[in-house]
């Protein structure tokens, strides 16, 4: 029974499950770098998501993600607004944008297609990259081969944002201002205008998050789909201690943990299917419970706004 959970088809999983944690995480990891606490990505996730499915009815999928990454950047400059200009609670401010995203597509999805309630027709959804140099390769050719493309960009985003954030003088400046805006803008760094460029790119992250799991992952929208997986990636986020490698581990235990409980179920493993359901959310309470009274080594300004001399 166990060879029937192990195998190369849960390793393949694991990735197209991960991938929406991934995109949101490092949306995370970017707003918090800047000294904005971005717990909006739930909501930004969902506005994506739906956004996808409208753009991919109308004109195609590529279209479908193009308003997806407009939705979160929306979102990410709505909640910029609030947290860097009026200085607002940010912990309120994307609470609300949570709020705002699940009533908006409620409102939103009887009025453009009227037989339908919370949920929306099936439309058209990305097709998968067949890479025939990767799929020759032995064992990672049939893990890594036939995957969305929004899967390859999101591991694209690791090495990227790494070395954005610790090898160019944006990433330098980005990260001061998480750890000391005052020091910063006294050496001339422009304070609003960088946190405003992270929000941009956390909301287009957490809104491309949300379009795989309607367009990609899916082929519909549903009000629950993200699932509590934009604070799922806030919380790989913290266990990854805020770098884009660690965020990127952690959401892969998350989702292997998820990929694991769907194939042990699917073997008849004698288990009651509630606890398997249960089984990647209480692993990841145990992993932020293992960070309890440790030194986080988060940045030190996240989640204060910035108000100049």
């Amino acid at each position: 029974m166990l060879h029937d959970i192990l195998n190369l088809v849960l390793l393949s999983s694991t990735l197209r499950i991960a991938t929406p944690l991934i995109l949101a995480s490092l949306g995370g990891v970017v707003a918090e770098r800047s000294g904005v606490t971005n717990i909006g990505l739930e909501g930004m996730m969902l506005l994506g998501a739906f956004l996808a499915v409208v753009g991919s009815f109308y004109a195609g999928p590529w279209v479908g993600v193009a308003c997806a990454l407009g939705g979160g950047m929306l979102a990410g400059l709505i909640h910029g607004f609030m947290s860097i200009t009026v200085k607002a609670n940010q912990i309120i401010s994307g609470t609300a944008i949570n709020i705002l995203a699940v009533g908006l597509p409620n409102i939103l999805i009887p009025v453009i297609w009227p037989e339908h309630f919370a949920t929306t027709p099936v439309v058209e959804t990305l097709p998968c990259i067949q890479l025939d140099a990767i799929g020759k390769l032995p064992v990672v050719g049939p893990i890594l081969n036939a995957q969305s493309p929004i899967m390859y960009f999101a591991f694209l985003m690791v090495p990227f944002l790494h070395v954005m954030l610790y090898k160019t003088r944006f990433g330098l400046r980005l990260r001061a201002l998480g750890e000391h805006p005052k020091a910063a803008d006294t050496l001339g760094v422009h304070v609003v205008r960088i946190r405003y460029i992270a929000m941009l790119i956390s909301g287009s992250l957490a809104g491309l998050g949300g379009a795989f799991l309607s367009i990609a992952y899916q082929s519909q929208f549903s009000m629950a789909m993200t699932a509590g997986r934009g604070f799922i990636g806030m919380a790989a986020m913290i266990f990854g201690r805020w770098k884009p490698v660690g965020a990127l581990v952690a959401c892969l235990l998350f989702g292997f943990a998820d990929a694991f409980q769907a194939a042990a179920q699917s073997a008849g493993v004698p288990i009651p299917p509630d606890l398997f359901l249960a089984f990647p959310y209480v692993l990841t309470l145990i992993a932020l419970v293992s960070l309890a009274g440790k030194r986080s080594g988060g940045p030190a300004a996240a989640g204060k706004p910035y108000i100049a001399a």
